[in-house]
């Protein structure tokens, strides 16, 4: 076999940069999967709540650290952000704004939607 060094190389990840459009998709995904596991997580606090006066104590307690503020505010978040990407799809489902630009602009006005809504719920609550 010759082994010949001036033959490019495949693409590595740190030379690849995916484009915008993809990393809403994958954090899309993402926001879906957490949603998932914070519906779990909103269950048990129900559960608790349902236990009596004592659990309900214990549960105000734990959920004062900062760390589960924390997370309420990442749910939040990936509640708005997926909640932005699905009306950016039913945009796309009536076959128009495909051009590579305006997908573009509609990622940003899409992370610009999502942190705006965070901060007006955080506002109010």
């Amino acid at each position: 076999m010759n082994n010949n060094s001036s033959r490019p190389l495949s693409p590595h990840l740190q030379v690849y940069k995916l484009p915008l459009t993809g990393i809403i998709s994958i954090t899309h995904r993402m926001t879906g999967v957490m949603l998932s596991f914070g519906l779990v997580l909103f269950v048990c606090i129900l559960w608790d709540i349902a236990g009596g006066e004592l659990t309900f104590t214990e549960l105000q307690d734990t959920l004062d650290f900062w760390l589960f503020k924390l997370i309420y505010w990442g749910f939040v978040y990936a509640l708005f952000f997926h909640l932005c990407h699905g009306i950016r799809h039913l945009i796309w489902d009536t076959g128009n704004t495909f051009e590579p630009e305006t997908m573009n602009q509609y990622a940003v006005i899409e992370l610009i939607a999502s942190v705006a809504l965070t901060f007006i719920t955080l506002i109010f609550i």
